[in-house]
This record gives structure tokens, sequence and C-alpha cells, in this order.
């Protein structure tokens, strides 16, 4: 099952009922009309913005994509002077289909339009993602392994310290192609 983790003060699970609630009331839909754009049940809406239920990396990109978000805004918790998110540590999701594993680093702070995600991913199924909000870039560096990535049929081999950059508004893809396979992802919304 694909998870969002808690830690143990509760976040992202506080963080992401906080964020939810904010940009929905933000854009001025209900939670039917929110619920059934991003094409889940309004329950699943309503025990997320109460804290409950553990969404998954899928519902929570659709529900950014809805309320026009960036992806992290809705899962970073609230910011402190100074942060450091040790390896391992942070508000981590999980794809289902795929051993691929997002944290997120850093959400674009009001008036910028960015987010910073360390990945995770082990050979098997491809993380297939569709389309994000319009003008969305991808700047990936990998970090550790190897893998194919980019827009479908247009996937690109890297290794470490290797950059791409492409398009995020059409369905996109990452497959490991060796175990430990790591890399660092910027989400440039233009």
């Amino acid at each position: 099952m694909t998870q969002v983790e808690p830690t143990d003060d509760g976040a992202p699970h506080a963080a992401v009922a906080a964020a939810l609630t904010r940009e929905r009331q933000r854009t001025g839909l209900s939670l039917a009309e929110v619920a059934r754009r991003a094409g889940i049940a309004k329950s699943t809406l309503s025990q997320l913005e109460a804290g409950l239920g553990n969404p998954s990396l899928e519902t929570l990109w659709a529900l950014s994509v809805t309320l026009d978000v960036p992806f992290a805004r809705l899962v970073e918790p609230v910011r402190r002077p100074v942060q450091v998110i040790r390896a391992g540590e942070g508000p981590t999701l999980a794809a289902s289909g795929a051993d691929y594993v997002a944290t997120v680093l850093s959400a674009c702070p009001p008036n910028a339009r960015r987010d910073i995600y360390r990945i995770v991913v082990e050979p098997g199924e491809p993380r297939r993602s569709e389309p994000h909000m319009p003008g969305v870039v991808e700047h990936w560096i990998l970090s550790t392994g190897r893998a194919s990535i980019g827009p479908v049929g247009e996937e690109v081999e890297l290794g470490p310290g290797d950059y791409l950059a492409h398009a995020g508004d059409v369905p996109h893809v990452f497959e490991a192609l060796e175990p430990g396979t790591t890399a660092v992802v910027v989400t440039e919304h233009v």
C-alpha cells in the first residue's frame, strides 16, 4: 500500500490536513467539488482534512493539480528558520506499483515556484507519472546507480552526476536500472 509515513510528531498527516483545508478554502471549492475533480471519494478527502487516513502519492498529486498548488506544499510541515533533513528522514511518500520513494526536502516558499525531492528507486516496475500542472519542468541529478528518465518515448539513461531537464506536464517515467539508485529532482513551476 502506498502511504505517507508520519513522523513522531504526527507530521506529515497534520501538515497534509492543514494544507488541504487551507488550499481548498483558498479556491472556494466545496469538499465534494475538489474530490470530484481529483477523482477521489469525498469521504477520503474529508478524512485527509481531518488528519486521518493515509494518502497515496497519486492521491496527493491529483489534489495538488486540482488545487493548482505545487505538490510539496501539501506535505511539508511548517518551516523553521534553519532546516536540516538527515538521510532517511523527512516526509516520505511511496508510489504504488513501483519501488519508488520520494522525500520532500523543500517545498517552494510563497512567491517561489519550485520543490526539491530526494528519490530512492529500485529496479522493477518503472514509476510512470501522469502530467503535472501546465509548465512544470523537472530537473534531475542522478546521485547513485543508473536510471532511464524522461517523457514517455524520449527517456534518457543517466549515470551518477548526470543532469537532465524535461517537461513534467506530459506523461513521463523513471526506471531504476541498478539497485540503490538515488536522485535529486527539482520541480520548477513556471
